[in-house]
């Protein structure tokens, strides 16, 4: 007797991927290369991906996609765009000077930060997230010079070899800061939150930024608000992280893990 083989059931389409906080950088080849792999096998067979900040570990301007790498992963992003997969960009702190040209190279849309979006039925807001950071103080000084229009065209004005000086001091002297900075100050603030809850009148919030994954649910019923936070990826280290949030066509959200599978909570 012929044993009947059990037909598994089909999975529903993905409509919607994403993911935050890559910091790609040459330096780390693992990490660049799960993105790669992400990009092909994941991301190509969704309707939408989005990007919500900080894929690069700095971006000194768009003049800078002439490196060899910057224009590897912009055209890897491409042609994720050019399987009929919808690409959006929210700005992150580390690459918030991406511009149209490297939009166009990419083949995606820039999106404000914050931004509301429809994806199988589902009304939900998107941000990158630090700028609900505000017990940062000195952060937000900082955040509110560098968004000026007037100063990121002064900045981009200056040869590209000095904005990168310019940006490695930068960071050289945040790495310090942070080493004195309490988790509760580098995490979001209750109440950025709440008011970004309330400016985008939906109850589902998807960010990144303090490298804190994780699904906060707050009330019950029709009144529940969750808000999904994006891990950081680093694939070069021993102790490996990752991952990202995917929407199925059915309106399901998933947090699947740097190994790709599933987080059930």
């Amino acid at each position: 007797m012929t044993a009947t083989v059990p037909t598994m059931p089909l999975q529903p389409p993905t409509a919607a991927l994403f993911i935050s906080d890559l910091h790609l950088q040459a330096a780390h080849p693992r990490t660049t290369q799960a993105f790669l792999n992400f990009l092909k096998l994941q991301a190509k067979h969704a309707q939408q991906l989005y990007l919500l900040g900080d894929l690069f570990e700095y971006w000194a301007g768009d003049d800078d996609l002439e490196t060899p790498y910057n224009r590897q992963i912009a055209e890897a992003i491409r042609q994720v765009s050019d399987a009929s997969v919808q690409v959006f960009w929210i700005a992150g702190n580390r690459d918030f000077l991406v511009g149209d040209t490297f939009a166009q190279v990419a083949g995606l849309t820039l999106l404000p930060d914050p931004s509301v979006i429809n994806v199988s039925g589902r009304s939900l807001a998107i941000a990158h997230g630090d700028a609900q950071c505000t017990d940062d103080l000195a952060y937000m000084q900082f955040r509110e010079q560098v968004r000026q229009p007037q100063w990121q065209q002064q900045f981009l004005a200056l040869p590209l070899a000095q904005r990168k000086a310019i940006i490695a001091c930068v960071r050289k002297e945040s790495q310090k800061e942070g080493c004195h900075r309490s988790m509760k100050i580098v995490d979001v603030n209750a109440g950025a939150i709440n008011a970004l809850f309330h400016t985008t009148a939906t109850s589902i919030l998807i960010h990144g930024h303090t490298h804190l994954p994780a699904c906060h649910k707050d009330g019950n019923g029709d009144t529940a608000r969750i808000r999904y936070v994006l891990p950081d990826w680093e694939y070069d280290v021993k102790a490996q992280r990752g991952g990202w949030i995917a929407i199925s066509s059915d309106g399901v959200i998933r947090r699947i893990g740097f190994d790709g599978q599933e987080l059930i909570y």
